[in-house]
């Protein structure tokens, strides 16, 4: 394993986030930590960039001017 850590440790690592954080708010954090990490990835990568794209502006339409009397 990278970094010296084992499945031993891992295993005491989750229990403890288990006992913090709680079963019902366990999997949101990782759904939140996985997409933070996958942000993080695309902005080094440069990935899914938009601000390479120019801006996308709707034509405004005009609307009719009634004249008043």
């Amino acid at each position: 394993m990278p970094l010296g850590i084992g499945p031993m440790e891992i295993v005491v690592v989750l229990v403890i986030a288990l006992l913090v954080i709680g079963p019902k708010k366990l999997p949101d954090m990782a759904k939140s930590m996985g997409s933070g990490l996958r942000e993080f990835k695309d902005s080094l990568s440069g990935e899914n960039d938009e601000r390479d794209e120019p801006a996308k502006v709707a034509p405004v339409a005009s609307a009719p001017r009634s004249e008043a009397v």
